[in-house]
């Protein structure tokens, strides 16, 4: 039998969407070793937190309110006293910056063996399995964990998000833990680019262009006119994101955010394996490429040979023609 802690996402005291594929890591452990599953929303704002939590079938939703911004350094003692205290076999989170951050200072005051950006589990006679990717996502490992606890953190795009089960948890606070914290690290602030376009780890469309754009301006005047024709989320490549193009927030692939929406769009993107890494998941993926021989033709379910800068605009008219008639 093994119970899994569930570290909550947070954002402004929203819970994050990507904290579902967490939960659902956490039930089918749950459910295929006879344990239970915990989630903790820690930081500010965590009331919010556990009501939208509270759905999703969990034994326990705990709190834990940490005011003063987010810092690994002040979450993580309070996070492994409690995974102590109530003897967790497993503490997970999505790998995301946020979990990729706090677990391993969580794993390391626990002494426990971590998988990390995982991407499957099988409970097959009661041992935890781990599947993750490797060199770039072009093979795949498995990896057992000989530690009594298990810090795991989990691949969005390969757990799909929970389903609400039905009824509602109750929520109960923790008490938090200040050991270790250091007076040598300070919140300062956060800054953050806010748009009205979905979060990219978080859409169900995502269009991406790539250096074949050749500008900002072209990213703005060509591409993001079929961003919001879709409703979609904007993604780069790298490439596109160290010219400058965009933001580095907005890349896709292995050494950015992984994605994998229902559908994927990429414009002038050639398809390094890097870049493939981060969206291969994708459950329909279009790609606009002039070259027939480009690496993302071999993921592409529809690959489209042309012009990207006439190709874009006419379907661009074509989505808000379809979407207006809608």
């Amino acid at each position: 039998m093994t119970d899994v802690l569930v570290v909550a996402e947070l954002l402004e005291g929203q819970l994050r969407r990507n904290t579902l594929s967490a939960v659902a890591f956490a039930k089918k452990v749950a459910e295929g070793t006879g344990g239970s599953f915990d989630v903790l929303a820690i930081g500010e704002g965590t009331e919010a937190a556990a009501a939208s939590l509270a759905p999703f079938g969990a034994r326990s939703i705990l709190t834990a309110e940490i005011e003063g911004g987010y810092l690994a350094e002040k979450y993580a003692p309070t996070v492994a006293e409690l995974a102590k205290s109530r003897s967790y076999g497993v503490v997970a989170a999505t790998a995301s910056t946020y979990g990729k951050d706090l677990l391993p200072r969580v794993a390391a005051r626990l002494d426990a063996g971590v998988a990390s950006d995982i991407a499957g589990v099988s409970t097959e006679g009661g041992t935890l399995t781990y599947r993750r990717p490797m060199y770039a996502g072009n093979v795949y490992g498995h990896c057992t964990i000989s530690t009594d606890v298990h810090v795991v953190t989990v691949r969005q795009s390969e757990f799909e998000p929970a389903e609400e089960s039905g009824g509602f948890t109750s929520s109960e606070a923790v008490e938090v833990s200040s050991e270790g914290a250091t007076d040598r690290i300070e919140f300062v602030s956060l800054v953050a680019q806010k748009s009205e376009r979905p979060e990219l780890s978080d859409a169900s469309v995502v269009v991406s262009g790539g250096r074949a754009l050749k500008s900002a301006e072209n990213f703005h005047t060509v591409l993001e006119p079929l961003v919001d024709a879709f409703g979609a989320a904007m993604g780069a490549s790298r490439a596109a994101c160290d010219a400058g193009y965009v933001p580095n927030d907005l890349q896709v692939g292995q050494t950015g955010k992984v994605v994998a929406p229902k559908l994927y769009v990429a414009v002038g993107i050639s398809g390094a394996i890097q870049h493939l890494a981060g969206m291969k998941g994708s459950k329909v993926i279009v790609a606009i490429n002039n070259n027939k021989e480009a690496p993302i033709a071999s993921v592409a379910d529809y690959f489209l040979v042309a012009d990207l800068f006439k190709a874009v605009p006419e379907l661009t008219a074509e989505v808000n023609k379809v979407r207006g008639a809608g």
